[in-house]
């Protein structure tokens, strides 16, 4: 997909120009409009201007220009994990997580108005929301077309003017398209959940959406780090260890190979507590103790307990 169909172009250049006029509100995504990135920011920010971009990279750069005051990007799903280059591409953007936002997706079938679901034979989306359905689509007969993005793929249907042939999105690319929802909740897991953090300019503040969710007194707190341990023996055990001693609660832990050397990984983590808290200052301290480096991504607003 070198651009984006016709009907999501058009919108595209609403939206840029709109937010052009007032980077201090616009909120940049990834994807077409009527992406669920799109529904996140609505969700979110819902005094923003929406800022589509085709790419994570430009999503990125659009905040580091000042064109938008923060991006709204997704950074894992409850079925498939982490969105792929997105943990890569945090700690080089030079920018900080200040919020997370989880949003419940509920794929759609969307035709052209008056499509009837048992006459559609092809179903365009991408090919992890595709996969997300793929028992409903096996049961109704339709074979799965894999396309870039799920809203430009309800944009090329509501182009396209075939009856036989729909598109698996958002209810929200189906109204900007002008589709009909044929069936909605397809989806085959019910916990089918995206989580998307917020990043911002460091010191990004003073604005509409002050680059930050809006935090209720008490809120809990979560702190995203990235760290390299040591390439010696039970380093790693060593280095989280005073997560454990001092009661510090580890919600998230992978590793990363970077560099194209296999001697030594990156983890990213996510805790509970923010580095000012002592427990949290005392178990950061051992862990940079037995790390090369230790580099925290944000301290923000917990949007869903962890408590399981």
């Amino acid at each position: 997909m070198a651009d984006y169909p016709a009907p999501a172009a058009a919108l595209v250049a609403t939206m840029t120009a709109a937010a052009a006029a007032a980077p201090h509100r616009a909120v940049a995504f990834q994807g077409a409009p009527g992406a669920y990135s799109h529904q996140a920011v609505r969700e979110a920010f819902p005094d923003a201007l929406p800022l589509p971009c085709f790419a994570f990279e430009d999503a990125i750069a659009a905040v580091q220009a000042g064109d938008a005051d923060c991006a709204v990007i997704p950074i894992e799903n409850s079925l498939h994990g982490r969105v792929a280059d997105i943990h890569f591409l945090l700690p080089e953007s030079g920018l900080t997580i200040t919020g997370e936002h989880f949003v419940r997706v509920r794929h759609c079938l969307l035709g052209l108005p008056g499509a009837l679901r048992d006459r559609v034979a092809t179903a365009v989306s991408h090919p992890q929301a595709l996969g997300q359905c793929r028992r409903r689509l096996r049961e109704w007969g339709i074979a799965a077309e894999a396309y870039p993005d799920t809203a430009a793929a309800a944009a090329l249907v509501a182009a396209g003017g075939d009856p036989a042939r729909a598109a698996v999105g958002s209810r929200l690319a189906g109204e900007l398209y002008g589709l009909d929802v044929l069936a909605e909740g397809i989806e085959d897991e019910a916990h089918n959940t995206t989580r998307f953090v917020v990043l911002a300019r460091p010191g990004a503040a003073g604005d509409p959406t002050d680059a930050a969710l809006p935090v209720t007194p008490g809120t809990p707190v979560m702190t995203t780090l990235l760290f390299e341990v040591r390439s010696v023996p039970a380093a790693l055990f060593k280095a989280l260890g005073g997560f454990a001693t001092n009661g510090v609660n580890l919600t998230k832990l992978e590793s990363y190979l970077k560099g194209g050397a296999f001697a030594a990984a990156e983890f990213y983590a996510d805790i509970e507590g923010d580095p000012a808290d002592p427990a949290v200052a005392r178990a950061l301290d051992e862990l940079r103790y037995h790390s090369e480096w230790v580099r925290v991504l944000g301290t923000y607003p917990q949007a869903r307990s962890r408590d399981g």
